[in-house]
């Protein structure tokens, strides 16, 4: 992760909430001209103290008991005493039993310093359009959270995938709206059904990393509504209990001190009476963020401890609205029973049922993305001569990075599974293919000749090297820098006087990678890519041993170690019946991708070792999309994404056919880095001078592919399988403004495999609006064994229906013949029928 608001803010359009009535199509208000969504919150808990009102309340006896003092430590973040490596923490007031909060990030598991569930990442659980998965994903998370003292999950995360550059794509479910609200919803059910308080982030449009503490966004209150807000809304629905305030800026307002934002939207148009914190440091202000509606400053005090006691004793803060953050605080705690013992004992851990779960969701959301000349599954001798190529192959990639990281309690290599799982009398061989960790530096390169493959420096001392590398010819070299310790007690590399590995500001030394970053040793790595003329170069190394002593090795890949590796990966090729190549990328928060393309010559490696073995299974272990150059030259591309422990289980399960593929992709995958939303336009991505404007609308994802005409390398929902499904029968009737849309598929292949049913619907004619020419209304993931036919209704809210009116600053429903489609993908529909909406039953 981790000025004062104008009231003439370019927020005001969101203004209050506007329903469609369910009889017909008037926009209904409360009374005093309030929307009737807000209306009825008011009615609820007090629009003062944000609790339930009654004097005789626990949370207002609690309030009216504590000091000044004691209202501010529950208002922000402090050291934690036990420090159990989680992310933040708040301690409570021992004198009235009011028990400390841990926070923990937790997207993929729980991250602290002790061992838990690396479950896959988020995106591949979207991907596999199950929303009952979700919840038993969020159950894991919770239970596991319990069991390893935590109080608050600091997730799960719901911004929209709009940019295939964004670090955390990972971490989040796809590009539909639609999609998302329905498994943010029961993730959260999942994670508070064991008693963990989830937090809903990152409130909102924080859909980049680049700049993303500072970035202005600039965007329209229909495209806000209908595409980033409704997970949030979704989430809250099902009882969130905190939600996370984002780094960026909000039409010229911080996201963390937008009164439009904090309280507008959130608290009364959709009624939300838990707690708002900030991202951690994404704070700027005092009185114009708690009178926003912020509620919780991370990880520190900078703003809501001092600065906060002082503006309420000289009055520019009064102490009824430290009142009204405290009483939002305790009320989620007391929701949970964290105030009067009423929560149940914390749980042991299970990790044997936490491992279950993550192989089953990596299993499911596994999306076979082409299947040519019958490449996959291996069986027969296809499945007894085999050779693994790539870096991932033989180390586990189990996570991103940044706080998605997860210690998990094992993690086996896929080659150590495809072995295991091909038998004795198979051969599986090995090849590296792509080095990400470097070779030695030849000591005859180096004058003097010391050897700098590892050296070891004792605590307190220091060891240096001044002297000369000898190029032989003009070329890259990638100096791979291997360390322990902090990054901050890291070996100085000055190459020519250049420091090839200097510090990164922020938290961009702490954000680094799951995979790339570490090792198989445990050494921290990092990397400088250098072009160098033939001759010598200076080369100067310093390093100190500091309290603990500091291990360090400095190597290199050069033209001539890349072919090598290329060399050795197709001379294993050639000689085995299948190859199976894993290909990567590691992303991780604090930094967006700058080309959706494989990193380092990956590319060149896949295209290498397919020519030479055309029945090659690409697995594909990325943050987000990815090009293929090399599409047309392979059998068969896995997509696994980020998957988790059981990774290399569920990998080898479905390469071999013990699963059937059945997980569909949650984003649409470009041909290249020119045929996207994004490309072309730098106000769109990354922005121009802090600002960002999100021009495109509501055609996010594969609406926009739709709307330009532009064919993607892969649609949004395409996924393959082992078996084929045939559609028949579309009957499409209305209930109430909303419709149901009834058909029957069929498993026509000769294995049980799992279809996921997907119901888009077309524009209305009657709004003078622009829409999307098809939008996801409803899904439904169905298991069928061979032959087996069933009869699947999906259901499509009027909500579904409706578009957001800026004007009238509601949901509008979008009458008249409607054209919907059924079938597998958003490019490939089976059925298509037509239906009348319109107003009321």
């Amino acid at each position: 992760m981790p000025g004062a608001l104008s009231r003439r803010s370019a927020l005001s359009f969101l203004g209050g909430a506007m329903a469609v009535a369910a009889t017909g199509g008037v926009v209904a208000t409360g009374g005093g001209g309030w929307p009737a969504a807000a209306a009825a919150a008011a009615s609820g808990p007090d629009s003062a103290t944000g609790h339930a009102p009654g004097p005789g309340s626990r949370v207002d006896s609690l309030i009216g008991r504590m000091t000044l003092e004691e209202k501010l430590a529950l208002l922000h973040g402090a050291k934690d005493p036990r420090g159990l490596g989680q992310a933040g923490y708040t301690p409570g007031v021992p004198r009235l039993g009011i028990p400390p909060l841990r926070l923990a990030d937790g997207p993929a598991g729980v991250r602290v310093t002790r061992h838990a569930t690396a479950l896959p990442a988020p995106v591949l659980l979207a991907s596999a359009f199950d929303p009952a998965l979700a919840r038993e994903y969020g159950r894991v998370i919770g239970r596991e959270g319990r069991a390893l003292g935590q109080d608050v999950l600091l997730s799960p995360m719901v911004n929209l995938i709009r940019t295939p550059y964004a670090g955390r794509n990972f971490e989040t479910f796809g590009e539909d709206p639609l999609l998302a609200s329905e498994l943010v919803a029961e993730e959260v059910r999942g994670i508070q059904g064991e008693g963990l308080i989830a937090t809903v982030k990152h409130f909102a449009m924080n859909n980049q990393e680049h700049e993303r503490e500072s970035i202005d966004v600039i965007v329209g209150e229909r495209t806000m509504r209908e595409m980033e807000l409704p997970g949030f809304e979704a989430a809250v629905r099902a009882g969130a209990g905190a939600v996370m305030g984002a780094y960026n800026k909000v039409n010229g307002a911080f996201a963390c001190e937008s009164g439009p934002l904090l309280t507008g939207v959130l608290r009364e148009d959709w009624g939300f009476d838990g707690w708002v914190m900030t991202d951690w440091h994404a704070a700027h202000s005092t009185a114009a963020a708690l009178g926003a509606g912020l509620d919780m400053e991370m990880p520190d005090g900078k703003y809501f401890g001092g600065a906060l006691r002082k503006a309420v004793a000289d009055g520019t803060v009064p102490e009824d609205g430290v009142d009204r953050a405290v009483g939002r605080v305790l009320t989620v705690m007391d929701r949970f029973g964290l105030l009067d013992g009423g929560a149940p004992p914390r749980p042991g851990r299970d990790p044997g049922a936490g491992a279950r779960t993550a192989l089953k969701v990596a299993t499911a959301g596994g999306v076979l993305l082409r299947n040519e000349r019958g490449t996959l599954p291996l069986t027969g001798s296809a499945a007894r001569s085999i050779a693994v190529v790539g870096p991932t192959g033989s180390i586990p990639f189990v996570s991103g990075g940044g706080s998605a990281h997860v210690v998990p309690d094992h993690a086996a290599s896929p080659l150590e599974t495809i072995r295991e799982r091909a038998g004795k009398g198979a051969r599986v061989d090995y090849a590296l293919g792509e080095d990400v960790f470097g070779k030695k530096i030849p000591s005859s390169a180096l004058s003097p000749a010391t050897g700098l493959q590892k050296r070891k420096v004792a605590a307190g001392r220091s060891w240096a090297y001044d002297g000369t590398l000898t190029v032989a010819e003009a070329d890259e070299w990638t100096f791979v820098l291997h360390f322990s310790g902090p990054p901050t007690g890291r070996p100085k590399v000055l190459l020519d006087g250049e420091e090839l590995f200097p510090f990164r500001p922020g938290l961009a030394e702490y954000f680094t990678g799951g995979l790339v970053s570490a090792a198989p040793d445990g050494l921290a790595v990092r990397r400088a890519a250098v072009r160098l003329t033939a001759g010598k170069h200076r080369l100067k190394v310093t390093a100190k041993g500091g309290a603990k002593g500091l291990t360090f090795r400095l190597r290199r890949t050069t033209s001539a170690t890349r072919a090598a590796d290329v060399a050795e990966a197709v001379c294993a090729a050639r000689a085995a019946h299948s190859v199976v190549l894993f290909g990567y990328e590691d992303a991780t928060e604090g930094r967006d991708r700058t080309t959706i393309a494989l990193p380092g010559h990956q590319n060149a490696l896949i295209a290498a070792v397919a020519k030479a073995n055309p029945r090659t299974t690409v697995v594909l272990n990325t943050s987000s999309c990815t090009s293929m150059p090399w599409l047309k030259r392979t059998g068969a591309v896995l997509q696994m994404y980020y998957p988790g422990q059981e990774g290399a289980a569920a990998t080898t399960a479905l390469l071999f056919g013990d699963a059937n593929p059945g997980g569909r992709l949650t984003q649409s995958f470009p041909v290249s880095d020119d045929r996207h939303p994004m490309a072309g336009d730098p106000r769109r991505y990354p922005g121009v001078n802090g600002r960002e404007e999100y021009s495109e609308g509501v055609h996010v994802g594969y609406r926009w592919y739709d709307a330009e005409g532009v064919r993607p390398l892969f649609p949004f929902g395409h996924g393959l399988s082992y078996t084929t499904f045939a559609y028949a029968g579309l009957r499409l009737r209305r209930r109430g403004s909303g419709l149901e849309a009834v058909f029957t598929v069929r498993n026509t292949g000769r294995r049980a495999g799992a279809e996921v049913a997907q119901v888009y619907v077309g524009p209305s004619p009657d709004l003078p609006l622009d829409q999307a020419e098809r939008s996801l209304a409803g899904f439904r993931r169905v298991h069928l064994r061979p032959g087996q036919a069933r009869k699947v209704t999906v259901r499509m809210a009027a909500r579904t229906l409706s578009s957001w009116d800026s004007e009238r600053h509601g949901w509008v429903l979008g009458t008249g013949r409607r054209t919907v489609e059924v079938g597998s993908s958003s490019r490939d529909p089976r059925l298509r029928g037509h239906i009348e909406v319109r107003h009321g039953s």
